[in-house]
């Protein structure tokens, strides 16, 4: 993935052995307000994608990372204003700004779903619980096609949920009757089915268990292989996560990216303070385990039989 330093400054061109370029944010900046002033919680970041590749987006709690997404992904809504950025993506440029309501809306509607589309935090909780998947699959389609038939859109369903070797009878389904791992990914290809240029995924494995984690980011890698979409920004703060399934990672602190990369390479020699920080700051069970083992073989027994 082809990103650019903290500085702003672009990545090497073609002919450098980098993929094709497929979206850059360009000095992205959002605002949350409504109170006496305006908190800025995204200042000027500007990030590259190639195609065919994930973005993992990772820094601490608070640090704007999902406000960056919602940005990314144009659904921002008061309190939250994007003041200030473009997506440019397939040659052209989408201005990001909500700063005139109902027009940006309109503006930005041809672009969400189709080609940015967004798989929220907490998107277990999307699904109505009085409604199965396949009437969930049906408003979605019809939400950007008004022309899309109920047989239709079960139709790409079946077919998308069968290309990634997944069960077709969770159409069928309530949520209640899925298990949490099964409900993120039905959200996810629900959240594809109008094939977007570039998926926004927020934490998609924070909420679900190791096995299921792994899983999703099965499928999620399939799906960008298999060109359903050609790019991914996922965000979390799982590094061990990212380090499995991003090809960069940029580290968001305060507001801004501090540092871009190649995974590997940022992750086994960080620059920025705050990622040497961040990164020593997981947890490795495996040494703490090893090493409260040892500290019991090589502790004495008290004379005396006394504890």
């Amino acid at each position: 993935m082809s990103t650019t330093g903290a500085s702003g400054t672009p990545a090497p061109g073609p002919g450098t052995g980098t993929p094709t370029l497929l979206a850059r944010a360009v000095d992205v900046s959002a605002v949350y307000g409504g109170g006496d002033r305006d908190f800025t919680a995204v200042d000027r970041v500007t990030l590259e994608l190639g195609e065919g590749e994930i973005l993992g987006l990772a820094g601490e709690s608070g640090c704007g990372k999902t406000t960056l997404g919602n940005s990314l992904a144009m659904i921002a809504n008061p309190p939250l204003y994007v003041v200030e950025g473009t997506l440019e993506i397939d040659g052209e440029r989408i201005d990001l700004t909500t700063l005139r309501g109902d027009a940006d809306l309109k503006r930005q509607r041809p672009y969400r779903g189709g080609v940015v589309s967004m798989l929220p935090q907490g998107a277990m909780n999307a699904i109505s619980p009085t409604l199965r998947v396949r009437n969930l699959v049906h408003d979605v389609m019809r939400a950007h096609d008004r022309s899309v038939t109920r047989d239709e859109a079960l139709d790409r369903a079946r077919d998308r949920l069968t290309m990634l070797e997944m069960p077709v009878r969770v159409l069928d389904s309530y949520p209640h009757q899925l298990s949490g791992g099964m409900k993120q990914r039905v959200i996810t290809v629900v959240s594809t089915l109008l094939n977007p240029r570039l998926l926004i995924a927020d934490e998609p494995t924070s909420a679900l268990d190791v096995s299921s984690q792994r899983m999703l980011v099965e499928m999620l890698l399939a799906m960008v292989e298999q060109r359903i979409m050609s790019g991914v920004v996922f965000v979390t703060h799982d590094l061990p996560v990212l380090s499995q399934v991003s090809d960069k990672l940029a580290i968001m602190n305060a507001g801004t990216i501090v540092e871009t990369g190649p995974t590997e390479q940022l992750v086994h020699d960080p620059q920025h303070p705050y990622t040497r920080k961040l990164l020593s700051s997981v947890l490795d069970p495996t040494q703490e385990t090893r090493a409260r083992g040892r500290d019991r073989r090589t502790r004495s027994t008290p004379a005396g039989g006394d504890l």
